[in-house]
């Protein structure tokens, strides 16, 4: 943690940050289909200064790299599963990755403005998006956990119903977190942080008493900070994980998506989420 209290991403990736976090099993569930990854670039700039179009043989992936494991900056490097699986799209596709930095309440936009060819950044598949989006087979089943502080264990001991009378909860701003806790909450007083950083932070300053989010990076917040935080060992969702695409790009839908039945038959889907995404059993 920063003197500010944010999260510091300087430890080497992949780690083992799945410890003592009681006993506790994450269920990261392996899917057909989707995903890649890509190495960084341009910050956003404003819409209306963006091209309209990518080039042939360019390959724009749009990120929101404050997402741990998935999608993040370590050492002035974009990393994560996300990161990777870009990486090997660009090299399948045999064209040149440009990582784009986008708001993620912009990633949507970015790709409809055809700013973006497809959002890599720990998207889960909603009917809201669906709407406006197609989406990749997923690659993994995850979903929306709660990280409280340690001392609070015995507190939330009975899981997801021990939340009810809670004072504060929080979320990371549209995200399926955010949707999660506005309809299953409604009498609670919410607190919504622009990233995860800004969460832990609120969560350990006693802003809030407990903060939902997705199951991966919950559970590394809680392994970064063991000795102040735990998860509740339970995801209260089922989400499924997948790449976005302009429903006026089948192109690059079937391209990806028989990347990543690639990936899946030849056993590398496995090896690389659970090397980001590993399993927790304690």
């Amino acid at each position: 943690m920063d003197p500010a209290g944010g999260l510091r991403m300087t430890d080497p990736w992949p780690i083992r940050w799945l410890s003592r976090t009681g006993a506790c099993l994450l269920l990261i569930t392996l899917v057909c289909a989707c995903q890649a990854p890509a190495s960084p670039k341009t910050p956003p700039a404003p819409a209306a200064e963006m091209p309209a179009a990518s080039a042939k043989g360019v390959l724009r992936v749009g990120i929101t790299p404050n997402m741990p494991p998935l999608i993040f900056r370590q050492q002035g490097q974009i990393v994560g599963l996300e990161a990777e699986f870009a990486r090997g799209l660009a090299q399948h596709l045999t064209y040149r990755l440009e990582l784009v930095e986008v708001r993620w309440d912009d990633q949507i936009n970015y790709l409809m403005k055809g700013r973006t060819d497809i959002i890599m950044s720990g998207m889960s598949i909603t009917d809201m998006r669906r709407i406006r989006i197609a989406f990749c087979a997923p690659y993994a089943k995850t979903g929306q956990m709660a990280l409280i502080r340690r001392e609070d264990i015995q507190r939330f001991r009975t899981g997801y119903y021990s939340l009810v009378e809670i004072p504060a909860i929080g979320a990371i701003r549209d995200t399926t977190g955010d949707l999660f806790i506005r309809s299953r909450f409604p009498d609670t007083r919410k607190l919504f942080f622009d990233s995860l950083d800004d969460g832990v932070r609120a969560l350990l300053r006693r802003k809030v008493d407990v903060l939902v989010h997705d199951a991966p990076a919950v559970m590394m917040a809680a392994a970064r900070f063991e000795n102040k935080l735990a998860p509740i060992p339970k995801m209260f969702t089922n989400e499924y994980l997948a790449w976005g695409v302009r429903k006026d790009n089948p192109e690059l839908l079937e391209q990806a998506n028989a990347y990543i039945a690639t990936l899946k038959e030849n056993g590398r889907l496995k090896e690389m989420v659970n090397r980001w995404i590993p399993f927790v059993a304690n």
